[in-house]
Formats: structure tokens, C-alpha cells, sequence
């Protein structure tokens, strides 16, 4: 079950404050925290969706083509076309999932080292 006081859910309803670099009716895109390269950029739909399986069991396809178009503008506002970048999302605790509303992970500005970290 979606939980309405997760993080994310915060910050779309501005409640909590994020360095937002890409909002629109459907999706927000704001600067990781703890970013773990020089660009990390979280980008969440607005929707309620808990996991990647239950965006794409639930949203509409107009959504989806949405959400996966605007993560390629928002990786290539950023500069991260001609050297390439990173997309993380995490379904369940075990793989790393902490904040349970759908979300991806653009990661670039570096060479990135390793696919998993088993800290």
C-alpha cells in the first residue's frame, strides 16, 4: 500500500524543500541529496506508484511514454548526452529500495566504477 507521507510525496506537494530542476503536470525532477556522482538526479511521476511494477501495471501508456521521454531531455539538459549516464531504480528492500514511491535514478559526470555495491 502507497504510504502518502513517504519523502517523495512531501516534495511533490511542497511540503518538503528539493533544488527542482524539471517540473511539469505529470513528473518532477530534483537533485539527489546525497548524490553519489556530480550529477544525480531523482526523477519521480506525481502519481501514486510504489515500484516500477506497479507504474507499469497502473499508469497509462501516455504516462509511461512520458515519464521515460523526460528522463532522456532531463539526462541531456544536464549534459550527460556525449559521455553517457546511469539509470537506477530499485524494486523491494532487498534491492535497495528506501523510499517507496516509483522512482529513477540519472547518474553521470564521471566515469562510474561497478554495477553493485553489496555494503
Amino acid at each position: 500500500m502507497y504510504n502518502k507521507e513517504n519523502v517523495f510525496a512531501k516534495i511533490i506537494g511542497k511540503n518538503l524543500p528539493a533544488e527542482i530542476i524539471y517540473e511539469d503536470e505529470q513528473i518532477l525532477a530534483f537533485k539527489d541529496i546525497a548524490p553519489v556522482a556530480p550529477v544525480h538526479i531523482i526523477v519521480i511521476p506525481k502519481n501514486e506508484y510504489i515500484d516500477y511494477a506497479d507504474f507499469i501495471s497502473k499508469a497509462s501508456i501516455d504516462e509511461i511514454t512520458h515519464f521515460f521521454a523526460k528522463i532522456s531531455d532531463i539526462a541531456n539538459e544536464a549534459g550527460l548526452d556525449k559521455d553517457g549516464y546511469r539509470l537506477i531504480t530499485n524494486k523491494g528492500e532487498k534491492s535497495g529500495q528506501t523510499i517507496f514511491h516509483f522512482h529513477f535514478h540519472i547518474i553521470g559526470g564521471e566515469k562510474l566504477i561497478g554495477l553493485i555495491n553489496n555494503d
